[in-house]
């Protein structure tokens, strides 16, 4: 009698907790019954972050340099426009995916088309294949790609999260030997929304079947033009001499450990490097970004790693540690990043204010701009149309998107 009420027990927690959010409830710990005495119940809930999901399918034929460009120039941007959304009082986790496809150099095996980065944390990985794609013409399968996508990644089980997959591209949708009915339908059964980017007029696009992609996998249908100047990124700040500095003091407060530290490290400077090589405006994005929880690099960092539970200070062996750190005890180890680490959250709140001041800045001149309009770049394409898709996921965004007040037309919807 006493294991029936046990079990009726342990099934009355396990359904209130789940009648409750998704984000709300990670596990549900049950104390055994013990010998003599009543049943004893715990429950451990603890918050879940939310998750958002983008995966970017990027045609790299040869006619898509300039669709390349603006992806190196609109990477930060996109991954801003989480800084500011929530769930139930929780910021999302964000990962992003990265394949090209069309490329003739490709395996033609593979359906010319290859994963360059799975769904990662990593920016600064992402930053760096995108600064590594050259163009060469081929054939593009688009339905090919977006059935890799939805089967070879780890997205996401709950329907709650968000997961979506951003392709681009000039050719009709039609081309190759899977058909993109099908890859859209079995992406959508899985909670994956297919939005679709035609680089071309909207009429082309239409008439190319890319409208027709993103219907059946309740996504969007936006047209870009790949060559157009991202006006944005080449608006200088009077914030921005300010924010390069703190950049630099930002980099002094990581730890590098263990078999990645250098090589994070170093990739860390070279898409400092590569984000200054596109203009001020996009250095001061990405700092944006590395003031954000959307960039961790707890593989790397220790001071990430710490706050993150990745690794306890005192495990870490002391050649795993920067020259510095191996001469302290490990007193004087845990006061030195603690140090970093709070320096660290006071260069990011300082970034943060300058950003506010900023984008005060740029929508005042970007209004100054406003004849300058015409078609989305992939940056506003991808950022405008996420944002709605995450508000049907029940976020909120606490700040409205840059984006939205561009000089181009709102994204045609396919829904």
């Amino acid at each position: 009698m006493n294991n029936v009420i046990l079990l009726m027990s342990v099934l009355l927690v396990v359904s209130v907790c789940f009648a409750g959010s998704a984000d709300t409830i990670e596990h549900v710990a049950v104390v055994e019954e013990p010998s003599s005495g009543p049943v004893s119940i715990t429950t451990d809930i603890k918050p879940v972050k939310p998750l958002v999901q983008i995966a970017i399918l990027l045609d790299t034929s040869g006619s898509m340099e300039g669709l390349i460009e603006q992806a190196k120039t609109e990477l930060w941007s996109i991954v801003n426009e989480f800084i500011f959304a929530k769930r139930n009082g929780l910021a999302p986790k964000v990962q992003v995916a990265l394949f090209e496809y069309g490329k003739s150099t490709l395996a033609k095996k593979d359906g010319y088309i290859r994963q360059i980065v799975p769904l990662t944390t990593d920016l600064d990985k992402i930053s760096e294949e995108l600064f590594a794609l050259k163009t060469n013409g081929g054939d593009e399968y688009c339905g090919w790609v977006i059935q890799d996508a939805a089967k070879s990644l780890k997205w996401s089980e709950s329907f709650d999260d968000l997961k979506v997959i951003f392709i681009a591209g000039n050719e009709v949708f039609t081309q190759g030997p899977i058909d993109y009915n099908k890859s859209c339908k079995e992406a959508i059964a899985r909670g994956i929304i297919v939005n679709t980017i035609h680089c071309g007029t909207e009429n082309e696009g239409i008439s190319g079947h890319w409208k027709d992609g993103a219907v059946i996998a309740d996504g969007s249908f936006l047209n870009i033009d790949q060559n157009r100047k991202v006006v944005r990124s080449n608006i200088n700040a009077p914030q921005d001499k300010e924010i390069a500095e703190l950049n630099i003091k930002l980099n002094e407060t990581y730890i590098a450990y263990g078999r990645m530290g250098r090589e994070g490290l170093a990739r860390q400077e070279a898409q400092d490097r590569n984000s200054s090589s596109i203009s001020t405006g996009n250095a001061s994005g990405r700092a944006y970004t590395k003031s954000s929880q959307n960039y961790k690099n707890g593989d790397w960092d220790l001071v990430d790693a710490i706050k993150d539970n990745v690794v306890e200070l005192e495990s870490i062996q002391s050649d795993e540690l920067p020259e510095n750190m191996q001469r302290m005890n490990a007193e004087e180890r845990k006061a030195y990043t603690d140090a970093k680490a709070t320096e660290r959250a006071n260069i990011q709140k300082r970034i943060q204010e300058l950003n506010t001041q900023r984008e005060t800045y740029i929508q005042d001149e970007m209004k100054k701009l406003a004849a300058n309009g015409g078609r989305d770049s992939l940056g506003s394409a991808i950022t405008n149309t996420v944002r709605e898709q995450a508000k049907q996921k029940n976020f909120s965004f606490s700040q409205p998107s840059p984006t939205l007040n561009q000089s181009s037309p709102d994204p045609e919807t396919a829904k």
